[in-house]
């Protein structure tokens, strides 16, 4: 039999009807429910599909993703709103609070002084430990899990993040964590910053004993099992299998190598020595271990269709998910005394159009082209200037010195804006932030301004035509130059898991707003919600 429940935004009266109605399958042999885990594992794997899970269930073990899917809580459609990254999702998972609250709208923003993009978190305050980056929690202006945690444990309990990405394992991390770690670009060390004080020696011993540095280019990714054998690729890829091998002269190998599948397993042996040199989940108070892996399409590979290397990703992570979860039965604290919760997060749009000979609809929407020209339009209303302060992630932001100079109203030249805009080749919409935020912005008005960070957020946002390839990024980024992207216009959700102690296994099979997930760890933790969550938990079995 089978549970089925909504939550979206606040829709108290579907929430009771669904409970009402459900039903319960099966149930996990229990533990009191009462008694507190000892470890909770918190994942977030990047572009996880449950298509993708259907499709390779046969090629699975009985101990990795077979596990969640059929011992615990699924949650078949997760929904994080218009525009959020696996950054801005990252931070609604732990806090329950939407862009709006948490601050936290993409893993870059626009800087008007230096009119370039920067990470989000980076802060001159802090300095890197194995790296130069800097980088701190400070931005994320509400409290996450792990902070929530941390204040229920009198700071007794421990909490540490794994992720490829700087942001994301500082986000899985909180505030009040004891420490993040992530996969440098360019050492390919393990670092993290000084906000954090607490450095593992085995995770010391790592960078100094058997950096990545020296193992990298011996490394390499091809199919763990014959290429005949992948169901549903189509055979000329049969015939060629991929081969990817992460070289010491490549200059952005690690870039490459932390998005691939050879990443997710060193993710999970450092995963491992956490919890077996520390003894992660055995003391009195729970430990918290949050781990980020990535499934996303691989776009280092020189042919458009990396489907299957993507399968091979899958099968890969199920057998790291199976080594974590052994060792947390036999170095840990068991599985019964653990709660994992899993989330599938965007990944990033595709850079790679499909083969001409398709015949598919497209063309090229340059948004340096489209700044020149808006820069052009506006002088000849309101006189020579740099009016246009530059181009992000599909949002022009305008000069504002230069209007509060000539003493214009910005409101007006949002709107003239957003006209030119509209009439440009490869342009659908253009919603100024006063469209957004006062709900004239469309059918997608409320999803808008919830996954809008003010404080970051641009003059106009765009909505590109779908099939179009977004040639290049105006003024650049700080790190690496982005790749293409190509417009997709498609709503995705993502599954989701919970396994605990005493929780009984359930499908909810409508769709869950991403900011439930926190309250409903909370409270299957009796600990205080985020305080930014203001979205009812699930009532769970």
């Amino acid at each position: 039999m089978q549970r089925s429940t909504s939550t979206t935004l606040s829709l108290s009266m579907r929430l009771a009807a669904a409970f009402a109605a459900s039903l319960v399958t099966f149930t996990l042999s229990a533990r009191t429910p009462s008694e507190r885990p000892g470890l909770v594992v918190g994942i977030t794997i990047e572009g996880l599909s449950e298509d993708y899970l259907e499709l390779l269930r046969d090629y699975f073990g009985k101990e990795g993703f077979r596990r969640l899917t059929d011992g615990g809580v699924v949650i078949h459609d997760l929904e994080y709103g218009p525009g959020a990254d696996a950054t801005a999702a990252t931070a609604m998972l732990v806090t329950g609070a939407p862009p709006a609250i948490t601050g936290v709208q993409s893993a870059t923003v626009f800087d008007p002084v230096t009119r370039r993009s920067r990470a989000l978190m980076l802060d001159p305050n802090t300095i890197g430990n194995f790296t130069t980056e800097t980088y701190s929690p400070e931005v994320l202006s509400v409290s996450t899990l792990s902070d929530e945690l941390r204040v229920a444990g009198g700071g007794i309990g421990r909490v540490y993040s794994l992720a490829p990405d700087p942001q994301q394992a500082i986000l899985l991390a909180g505030h009040a964590g004891n420490a993040a770690f992530w996969i440098n670009d360019v050492n390919g060390n393990w670092s993290t910053t000084t906000y954090y004080k607490d450095v593992p020696t085995s995770l010391t011993q790592r960078n100094f004993s058997s950096p990545l540095a020296t193992r990298l280019d011996t490394l390499k990714w091809s199919p763990v099992m014959d290429a005949a054998k992948y169901p549903g690729i189509p055979s000329y890829k049969k015939a060629y299998p991929f081969r990817h091998v992460f070289q010491r002269n490549a200059t952005d190998r690690y870039r490459a190598f932390k998005e691939s599948a050879t990443a997710n397993t060193e993710v999970t042996n450092v995963a491992i020595d956490f919890i077996t040199s520390m003894s992660m989940g055995k003391e009195q108070e729970t430990d918290m271990l949050n781990i980020a892996y990535t499934l996303t399409p691989y776009s280092w590979s020189k042919d458009p269709d990396s489907r299957l290397e993507t399968l091979d990703a899958y099968l890969r992570l199920d057998a790291d998910l199976a080594r974590l979860f052994r060792t947390i039965d036999t170095n840990g604290p068991g599985m019964p005394r653990t709660m994992v919760w899993v989330a599938g997060i965007p990944s990033p749009p595709s850079g790679k159009r499909d083969d001409e000979r398709f015949r598919i609809p497209y063309g090229q929407f340059s948004p340096r082209k489209a700044v020149s020209l808006l820069n052009m339009y506006l002088m000849a209303l309101h006189g020579n200037g740099d009016w246009v302060g530059g181009y992000h992630d599909k949002q022009i932001f305008l000069n504002g010195d230069l209007i509060k100079e000539r003493n214009l109203d910005r409101a007006q030249l949002r709107r003239e804006t957003a006209d030119f805009l509209t009439r440009m080749s490869g342009v659908v919409e253009a919603w100024t932030i006063d469209d957004i935020t006062s709900g004239r912005a469309g059918s997608q008005s409320e999803a808008l301004l919830r996954n809008t960070a003010l404080a970051t957020a641009g003059d106009v946002r765009l909505t590109v035509a779908p099939g179009w390839e977004i040639a290049d990024d105006a003024e650049g980024r700080s790190s690496t130059k982005p790749r293409p992207q190509v417009s997709r216009l498609a709503t995705q959700t993502y599954p989701a898991y919970i396994i605990a102690p005493g929780l009984e296994a359930e499908r909810i099979t409508v769709p869950v707003d991403a900011c439930v997930l926190a309250p409903t760890v909370s409270r299957l933790l009796r600990i205080r919600s985020p305080n930014g969550a203001s979205s009812a938990p699930l009532r769970l079995n």
